[in-house]
């Protein structure tokens, strides 16, 4: 199984089970956080689901310090649940955390757990959370996932209340857009929970789970794009409302008053989004439309993606203005500063001492005229040498013709920045598919600018339709030497772009983006970015942030040249 280099996050329970090491009130961004019990009996019975009854067997007892594989160790189990156990665990070879599930090679799941896992692995989505290994060895059944240490779990992020309208709007975005893909790749989640859901330091929503939660758990479906919409329309409705769409509570959220059946999220809380209310119930009312504009149901996340890129964008709020203090004067600025405090019974005016008289002495007189005389001195000494000097300057002076290697020699031109010559070069998308137009990579340094090399095409955004932060090329200089200034030129419009070095003493190119120090940005059809600091490096990275819209209605970056000086 390929391996992946992203950050990593832990799958875990993200049902509602209850694991081992999480308590109440000790979320944690692994999602071994406190859940309900009832969560498995509020999940909405759409007739079309079926949960495995296996017998209760037995997970296998392993114990922290163990490794599988010689590679994985594990660290601290988190889920231990129906003859499969969860755990955070270390890859030693790579130096980083991964999640691991395990269950016995005999489990009756653990073909589809294995067959699910591989699949999943396969799709290389980067909103989904990967799998990096599936095994069967040692009668254990393991799959190996990534850990992301700094996402937020979406149970916690409902726990703090309803989401503003612009926060739910990028939630059913980024969620129905990544299950579209899936269902394309014939992969279903059914088991998309609160749980499952996580978001990034950077915004970004990634999903968990995908395939193997419910091959865990013997979970199936007749309508798996149905199960997947009606579960996304949830996490939209809880989002809007703080309230769980159904009659009993779950994830930390009530549920709907008892006997009232289904209703819109803006006659549960006021202030809620017309247009993403209306969403939320056609993904939710499969057999109907909405009451209010008769729109019709969307029963795949492909349709739900398209009913969200139909409405109108929602704007973020703009940031809130505070006022600086008011000016106080202190009692340093009053004049009383270290000023002893005046005793009881005296008066608070001080006297001002008067300034002494100047010298009138007669020996003040003499010390005036000194003073006076020195400075004369001195003036005529400066004078006398700066003509000195202009007199030497004249007498070295040569003709046009003569030549002038002494005086080069002592006093040296100052040299503009040397070309850095560019060894190598190629594209870099870790946050992607690996992959961003490779064969053009050399176009971006030849010398020719009308030859350059593009980015992919994105859809809705320049901010590659929110997928990821970016995409880049690494140049490598051959060997460390001192980047003074890059200059980029794009064609097809502004760009944003940042300028990234890796650590001097890198003795590889760095595969993740956090092997590169940001060292310089800007915007522009040329732009030139000089590090606010000298920096060495052989291998640099220029990262494009935002792309221009094309001609073709999509949105994509062209680097045409370019050049590195000293």
């Amino acid at each position: 199984m390929a391996e992946r280099s992203t950050a990593a996050v832990d799958v875990a329970d993200n049902s509602g089970d209850d694991p081992l090491t999480a308590q109440a009130g000790k979320a944690t961004t692994d999602g071994a956080a406190e859940s309900q019990n009832s969560a498995e009996k509020t999940a909405p019975d759409t007739g079309s689901e079926r949960q495995g009854t296996d017998p209760a067997i037995a997970a296998p007892e392993l114990h922290s310090g163990h490794k599988l594989a010689r590679r994985y160790r594990l660290e601290e189990c988190v889920t231990r649940l129906d003859g499969f156990s969860s755990w955070r665990a270390v890859d030693e070879k790579l130096r980083r955390a991964v999640g691991v599930h395990l269950l016995p090679a005999d489990h009756p799941r653990a073909r589809s757990v294995l067959a699910a896992a591989r699949s999943s692995a396969l799709l290389g989505d980067p909103r989904f959370v990967q799998v990096l290994d599936a095994v069967e060895e040692n009668d254990l059944v393991y799959v190996v996932h990534e850990w992301i240490p700094d996402a937020t779990e979406l149970t916690a992020l409902l726990a703090m209340g309803p989401m503003e309208p612009h926060d739910a709007y990028q939630l059913v975005d980024q969620l129905s857009q990544a299950m579209a893909a899936a269902h394309r790749e014939g992969l279903a989640h059914l088991r998309l929970t609160p749980g499952a859901v996580l978001r990034s330091s950077t915004g970004q929503y990634r999903i968990r789970g995908l395939a193997v939660n419910a091959a865990l758990r013997g979970i199936t479906a007749d309508g798996p794009q149905r199960a997947d919409t009606e579960a996304i329309g949830a996490l939209l409705y809880a989002a809007l409302t703080h309230r769980w769409p159904y009659e009993n509570d779950a994830y930390g959220l009530s549920g709907l008053p008892k006997g009232v059946g289904l209703i819109a999220p803006d006659q549960v809380r006021a202030g809620v989004h017309r247009g993403l209310s209306e969403l939320a119930m056609r993904a939710l009312i499969n057999d109907g439309a909405t009451a209010s504009r008769q729109e019709p149901p969307c029963t795949t996340p492909d349709e739900l993606a398209k009913a969200v890129a139909a409405m109108p964008r929602i704007r973020p709020p703009e940031p809130a203005f505070t006022s600086p203090p008011e000016y106080q004067r202190t009692t340093y600025q009053q004049g009383t500063y270290a000023r002893p405090a005046p005793r009881p019974g005296t008066s608070t005016t001080r006297p001002v001492p008067s300034p002494p008289a100047p010298l009138q002495s007669r020996t003040g007189k003499v010390l005036k005229w000194t003073v006076a005389a020195l400075l004369i001195a001195a003036l005529g000494l400066g004078s006398w040498q700066v003509a000195d000097k202009l007199i030497d300057r004249d007498k070295d002076s040569v003709d046009p013709g003569s030549s002038q290697t002494d005086s080069g020699e002592k006093n040296p031109a100052p040299e503009s920045g040397k070309p850095v010559a560019i060894k190598g070069a190629r594209d870099f998308d870790p946050l992607g598919d690996h992959s961003e137009k490779p064969a053009g990579i050399k176009n971006s340094f030849d010398g020719d600018p009308s030859t350059f090399w593009t980015t992919d095409g994105y859809l809705q955004s320049g901010d590659f339709g929110r997928l990821k932060p970016g995409v880049g090329i690494i140049l490598d200089l051959g060997k460390v030497q001192q980047v003074g200034t890059v200059d980029v030129s794009f064609l097809g419009g502004d760009t944003s772009v940042e300028l990234r070095a890796a650590s001097e003493d890198a003795s590889s190119e760095p595969t993740t983006l956090d092997g590169f120090n940001k060292v310089a940005n800007g915007s522009g059809s040329n732009v030139s970015l000089k590090p606010g600091k000298p920096v060495r490096a052989r291998y640099v990275l220029v990262w494009l942030t935002k792309l221009p819209q094309s001609d073709e209605g999509n949105f994509r970056g062209k680097v045409s040249e370019i050049k590195i000086t000293s």
